[in-house]
């Protein structure tokens, strides 16, 4: 486990937490000047927001000096219609975030695929981060094709067996359509006792979106801590993601005091833009 003086020499270079009080109240993080040579982004995963409302998560995302989303239903439910779904995406933009995929989105049946795939059209992105059954891969490669849109199959590590670790991803998808990909969230991937920096080397040509948080033990039982507290080699998967010339996001998805999170996004994010600036 990294030690806070460690922490604090990394993030010191990237996002300034001290003073954080309220997620309303004035701006107190300052936004880290991306390195040119990184090809991938800073993102949110919209499941960090759950509960908040879009205003809120604008809000905090500017706190912390993020400026890409990947929506969750809770802010733009599947049901909505056009206008409503660019009513909430007009909404992001007009406070210069960037929608870039929507998902998690789980598809049970085909018309739950056919509605994802419909959403994500309406929505302008060009990615779904998912989860179908195993037995609906062929009908979402044939709606890959007919949209043109990428699908990032996320895995959940022990606590679901549907996709638990990349390996089972790429081992159900290598032979399809190269549109369909891999989110890995390093967190699950480290729960499931896998190394994320191996499989990122391993799997990088098909990986689209990689969640990114840290985790106290490589258990089903781990818990979710601040990236820096946990066990997850932080340089080690930067490196990795470099090596593979990742161009494609790494959003924090933050699963912890989630009615009060601002304070853990700012001190996760700090932490890995600091790692990034130890070169």
């Amino acid at each position: 486990m990294k030690t806070r003086r460690q922490f604090f020499k990394l993030a010191g270079t990237g996002i300034l937490a001290a003073g954080v009080s309220s997620a309303y109240s004035s701006p107190v993080i300052t936004q880290h000047q991306a390195d040119a040579r990184d090809l991938f982004k800073l993102g949110m995963a919209g499941y960090s927001f759950k509960e908040f409302t879009v205003e809120q998560t604008i809000e905090m995302m500017k706190r912390a000096g993020v400026s890409n989303l990947s929506i969750k239903d809770f802010h733009m439910p599947y049901t909505s219609t056009k206008d409503q779904i660019t009513s909430v995406i007009s909404k992001f933009r007009a406070g210069d975030i960037n929608p870039y995929a929507v998902g998690v989105v789980y598809m049970k049946t085909e018309q739950e695929v056919d509605r994802s795939f419909e959403y994500a059209k309406m929505a302008g992105v060009k990615l779904i981060v998912g989860a179908p059954e195993y037995a609906l891969l062929p009908y979402v490669e044939k709606k890959i094709k007919e949209y043109d849109i990428r699908l990032a199959i996320h895995n959940h590590g022990p606590d679901n067996p549907l996709f638990p670790n990349a390996a089972d991803i790429w081992n159900n998808i290598w032979d399809k359509d190269r549109r369909m990909g891999i989110c890995i969230d390093i967190g699950h991937t480290r729960r499931d006792g896998k190394d994320p920096v191996f499989d990122i080397l391993k799997y990088g040509s098909r990986i689209f979106d990689v969640h990114i948080k840290d985790v106290d033990k490589d258990t089903k039982d781990g818990k979710m801590v601040e990236i820096g507290r946990g066990i997850i080699d932080i340089p080690g998967v930067i490196a990795a993601l470099r090596r593979i010339g990742f161009s494609g996001m790494c959003s924090l998805e933050y699963e912890k005091d989630m009615k009060d999170p601002l304070a853990g996004i700012a001190e996760s994010l700090g932490y890995f833009r600091g790692v990034m600036q130890c070169r």
